[in-house]
């Protein structure tokens, strides 16, 4: 549906305001705010809960919360977190079974009300990361009723990003510091205002309910210019190959051993992706035997036992693991869901102990491809 609500401006008071109004629509608002030395995503239930003046430094493996000089509220990179958090939590309850005095058994779906939440700060690739897993959760035959339920029911404000980290490589992914589609409202931050612009009908009559301003166009074209200034400032960049092909012919490469020294297997860039989505399930039963309950919780391909079959695990070596992983992001994903796995955003890169850089990981595998006496040259 196309949406023609006029952009607007909102100063501090005004942000307090959108989240309030939200708040009183019955809303659980998240939002990025400090605690425990990272900008983390939590409920906040006023804008003075987000990080202004706060940002932080990046590297592989290195993370550091940092003052600024100004009191900008999202001129930080992606934390430790992804809205996967709320949407695809890390545990969740399917359902309860208990033995009935007849000896039988008596099943219980797991069908709780799901939270109406609000997004607040949602980056341009985290926008493209919950498009990504509504195509693998929410379609197919084995869809996500849990996540159906609570993805329905959210609203997301898009913080376009004017200071891309020193891990950001979104733009060699196809994305952009820019909020294109998928938000109900898009704002920038441009000296200590709020140019916002609305994505959808539920964003617009929100929007009406905010005390605003007009926004003229040299508001507009500051924050144009200020996204248009951070696209080409990104920290880093995968190589401008054909990725999915890259991938197929690197199943024997050298390279792959070379990270496996590395690499602890601890499925660290796996729990901080906003895209990857593999689950298990167990089941928990009580000291008398008559109630148990199947949960599903977060799985990592980087676990010994994820690929156990009868007689042991099919990738029981640190290599196999890691190339499993990096493969199907970005090259076997196409194939599943019509979309590449990774969306730019360097949390795995920042989070990884070991300090495994994944566009320095496809540098090197390319660089082996093109190698002279390889069967590619």
């Amino acid at each position: 549906m196309t949406v023609t609500a006029a952009p607007a401006v909102l100063d501090r008071d005004g942000l307090d305001a959108l989240v309030a109004v939200l708040v009183a629509g019955g809303r659980t608002v998240i939002g990025p705010t400090v605690r425990d030395g990272a900008i983390v995503l939590a409920e906040i239930d006023s804008a003075d809960a987000l990080p202004f003046g706060w940002g932080v430094e990046l590297d592989a493996g290195r993370y550091r919360l940092v003052r600024r000089d100004d009191g900008a509220a999202f001129a930080h990179s992606a934390g430790p977190q992804s809205w996967k958090n709320f949407l695809h939590p890390s545990r969740e309850r399917l359902w309860s079974a208990d033995r009935t005095a007849e000896g039988g058994l008596a099943f219980t779906a797991e069908e709780t009300d799901a939270p109406s939440y609000a997004f607040l700060g949602v980056r341009p690739c985290d926008l493209r990361a919950v498009a990504i897993q509504d195509r693998v959760l929410t379609g197919g035959r084995h869809a996500d009723d849990g996540y159906r339920r609570r993805r329905g029911g959210a609203f997301l404000i898009a913080a376009e990003c004017t200071e891309p980290g020193a891990t950001c490589f979104c733009v060699s992914t196809g994305g952009g510091p820019a909020a294109d589609a998928g938000y109900d409202l898009a704002l920038t931050e441009v000296d200590g205002l709020f140019y916002v612009r609305v994505g959808s009908p539920a964003g617009a009559e929100v929007l009406e309910q905010v005390p605003r301003r007009d926004a003229g166009p040299e508001t507009e074209a500051a924050a144009r210019a200020a996204v248009d200034a951070a696209r080409d400032r990104m920290g880093r960049s995968l190589p401008p190959v054909d990725l999915r092909a890259l991938m197929g012919a690197s199943l024997d490469a050298e390279r792959w051993n070379e990270v496996a020294q590395r690499c602890l297997t601890c499925g660290n860039c796996t729990m901080v992706c906003p895209t990857c989505f593999c689950t298990t399930t167990e089941e928990v039963t009580d000291l008398s035997g008559d109630h148990t309950e199947r949960w599903q919780r977060w799985d990592s391909c980087f676990d010994l036992d994820f690929s156990y079959l009868h007689g042991g695990p099919v990738r029981s070596s640190a290599r196999s693991r890691y190339r499993q992983w990096l493969t199907h992001k970005l090259s076997t994903w196409h194939d599943q869901f019509d979309t590449s796995g990774c969306v730019g955003c360097g949390r795995c890169i920042a989070w990884c102990p070991a300090g495994i850089d994944i566009t320095e990981e496809v540098a090197a595998l390319d660089a082996e491809r093109q190698a002279p006496g390889t069967e590619s040259d």
